[in-house]
């Protein structure tokens, strides 16, 4: 049970509430310290997930743990974000993103029971709306729109992708939702 990448995700979790205390520190850089704990998170992510196929040590448990990993992490940051900037389209975009999270995430609890699960499986446009949703995540706990001076434009771009993630977000829903159609009306 406690392989490489299981270890990996279980430290993801285990990140949680140091992102959150880092970020809310009282201190200069502390938004800038939140934002590097997050990616070191997604990177993580990425890097579990590769070394469980590389290694072969894909298991029940890390097929479990990661993507509950993922949204805790990610709503988290959500929530983190709404507070700071405190403006309603990040906190819609916010509220839309944790919603789809929680949908899409039922919708593939109840195709699995139903012995549909590949119906839902991850397409393009979910890991595609993943990329823009970290990389906007990052950009907005960050804070930074110059560094020493120089231009960065990390929130600018941040705001950007946050946008395009939860465009992105509702689209995989609904092509989710599509697929899972005939399955969720049909007679009992």
């Amino acid at each position: 049970m406690w392989t490489i990448p299981n270890l990996l995700t279980a430290l993801r979790v285990c990140l949680i509430p140091v992102f959150v205390i880092v970020y809310f520190l009282d201190w200069q850089w502390a938004h800038q310290a939140g934002a590097l704990i997050f990616w070191f998170a997604a990177i993580t992510d990425w890097f579990d997930g590769y070394l469980a196929r590389r290694l072969g040590q894909s298991t029940a448990f890390g097929a479990f743990l990661d993507p509950v990993a993922d949204k805790l992490i990610v709503c988290a940051a959500l929530l983190m974000i709404a507070h700071s900037y405190d403006t309603v389209w990040i906190t819609v975009s916010a509220i839309l993103l944790m919603s789809r999270e929680v949908f899409v995430s039922a919708l593939r609890e109840w195709m699995s029971a139903a012995g549909k699960r590949d119906t839902v499986k991850v397409s393009f446009i979910g890991k595609a709306k993943t990329m823009a949703q970290m990389l906007a995540l990052i950009g907005l706990l960050s804070e930074l729109e110059f560094f020493m001076g120089f231009p960065l434009y990390w929130v600018t771009l941040g705001k950007l992708l946050l946008l395009i993630a939860t465009v992105l977000s509702v689209w995989s829903m609904l092509v989710y939702l599509k697929a899972a159609w005939k399955h969720l009306t049909a007679e009992a």
